[in-house]
């Protein structure tokens, strides 16, 4: 039971880390970065489940937060954590629970997962959205066009991405 926490503690430090460099692999926007941190959540999820994934993901905000340089561009601290980016952050944290929650109950079949991570990154867009609307004081129609619309393709790549290596991880992971 011990070895078992420590092991799920140690690959909840290991998906922290993961989402802090792929949070740095960003196309720089106007208001926006497009990086591959949803896909990090998405992974720290599906493989470790709806609670490790979630804690995995709420370090990554917590280190943030405390000032070590994991947000996009490598940023940190309160300022970009409460910014108008901020709610995509906290998002990260939905989207691992959501997609974790959806594996525990339906697997690792992508056709089955897919529906699931589709839900985490809804989760992750509505949390985030809202945010950036209150933070930048802007409406709906421009928040999505700025924090909605460019990232529809590239998101639909990383839930296929994810779906594709989920299983492999978390057989990995266990080992």
């Amino acid at each position: 039971m011990q070895n078992a926490k420590i092991r799920s503690l140690t690959l909840c430090a290991l998906f922290a880390a993961l989402l802090a460099v792929c949070s740095q692999i960003q196309i720089p926007l106007p208001m926006v970065p497009i990086n591959l941190a949803l896909f990090a959540a998405h992974l720290a999820g599906t493989v470790l489940g709806a609670k490790y994934g979630a804690l995995s993901v709420t370090v990554y905000a917590a280190l943030g937060l405390a000032g070590v340089p994991v947000f996009a561009g490598f940023g940190a601290g309160p300022a970009t954590l409460f910014g108008r980016t901020g709610g995509y952050i906290l998002g990260y944290i939905l989207a691992a629970a959501i997609a974790g929650r959806w594996r525990e109950r339906w697997g690792f079949a992508p056709l089955r997962l897919a529906p699931g991570l589709a839900l985490g990154t809804l989760g992750c867009y509505a949390l985030g959205t809202a945010w950036f609307m209150v933070a930048a004081h802007q409406g709906l129609a421009t928040a999505l066009i700025y924090c909605v619309l460019p990232f529809l393709p590239g998101d639909l790549v990383k839930i296929a991405l994810a779906c594709a290596l989920s299983s492999r991880l978390h057989a990995a992971c266990n080992r």
